[in-house]
């Protein structure tokens, strides 16, 4: 039977079991966007967005990454990523540098408090994973689950256009 042919009402749109799925994936990644990223500014004073920032510097070690690809890890605009990194470099948290490979980029690195930075609100992060969202799942699930948004995460990244 086509899809579109099966919902023929808005109480049928609201209550499709794919609608219905898809919101309450996004109602979860919502709360739990804002349960851990409250966490990390009252603990650590640094948003969740800074966060993942730190966590992809840090995955690149010494090296550091050019503003493009921070800013296409991240799903930002170039602009975007150059006022993140602004404010973190007000805060002491990364530093620019030239690129050697390219005389007109700028790579990005984390400074000594930005390692210790990550370090401590990867600690508070996890700590309210368990609590969030480990917990709540029974355990036989959860390497299960943990593959299949994997997937989810993999496929929607490879659908997005790149970001130039």
């Amino acid at each position: 039977m086509d899809e579109q042919a099966e919902i023929t009402t808005a109480g049928g749109a609201a209550n499709h079991e794919l609608v219905l799925a898809f919101g309450r994936l996004q109602g979860a990644a919502n709360r739990l966007e804002y349960l851990l990223g409250r966490a990390l500014e009252e603990e650590c004073g640094i948003s969740h967005l800074m966060f993942e920032v730190l966590l992809i510097l840090g995955r690149a070690g010494d090296a550091g990454l050019p503003m493009r690809s921070i800013a296409q890890e991240q799903v930002l605009t170039t602009g975007g990523a150059t006022r993140l990194v602004d404010r973190m470099e007000a805060a002491g948290l990364v530093e620019r540098s030239g690129d050697p490979a390219d005389r007109r980029g700028t790579l990005v690195r984390l400074t000594t408090k930005g390692e210790d930075t990550a370090v401590r609100a990867a600690q508070v992060h996890v700590a309210n994973i368990r609590r969030h969202f480990v917990a709540p799942l029974p355990p036989e699930h959860l390497d299960r689950f943990a593959e299949d948004l994997r997937l989810l995460s993999h496929a929607a990244r490879d659908a997005l256009p790149r970001l130039r």
